[in-house]
């Protein structure tokens, strides 16, 4: 299946349309599985340690010329020395899934974060990188019994959370 496109705009499939077709299912191709780790760019590696330990609890998972890495269970978040703050664009962002949501706002002022405006618990961290803040319990994402007790997050789900879970065929 392929994107189409009228008068030079393109034409977005519907929110459940499949991007396999007959020639995938006989080639086997990669599914998409998850996110093992995403980077952000940051000026300072130990600013940055510094600036998000005052939000959240993590351990590190170690440390390279000009990287550290947050370990999140099974994932991690890579933080990239560059030197100089990123481009910030509206609408680039990724989002961290948290076990207490509501905390996260003060936190993230007393850090000297930037909380943005919106339905969303978005920030901006000091070198521009935005975050969205979820809360594990009511969204579909879910790690396994073992990566839970091993963080030591319970693992609750929201009603609404287990319906989307259950429609996907995921309980």
């Amino acid at each position: 299946m392929s994107l189409g496109t009228e008068e030079g705009q393109i034409v977005a499939p519907s929110p459940s349309a499949s991007y396999l077709n007959d020639h995938d299912r006989i080639t086997c191709k990669p599914k998409l599985v998850g996110i093992n780790h995403v980077a952000l760019e940051v000026g300072d590696i130990d600013q940055a340690l510094v600036f998000y330990g005052a939000i959240f609890a993590f351990e590190l998972r170690g440390r390279a010329p000009g990287m550290a890495f947050i370990d999140l269970g099974d994932q991690f978040l890579a933080l990239a020395e560059t030197g100089t703050a990123t481009t910030q664009s509206p609408d680039r962002h990724f989002g961290l899934v948290v076990d207490d949501r509501e905390s996260v706002r003060g936190l993230v002022e007393a850090a000297g974060g930037k909380v943005l405006p919106g339905q969303f618990l978005d920030f901006l961290d000091p070198w521009g990188n935005r975050v969205e803040v979820v809360d594990y319990r009511k969204i579909q994402f879910t790690k396994t019994r073992p990566v839970l007790d091993a963080m030591g997050v319970d693992g609750a789900k929201t009603d609404e959370a287990k319906a989307e879970l259950h429609k996907k065929g995921m309980t």
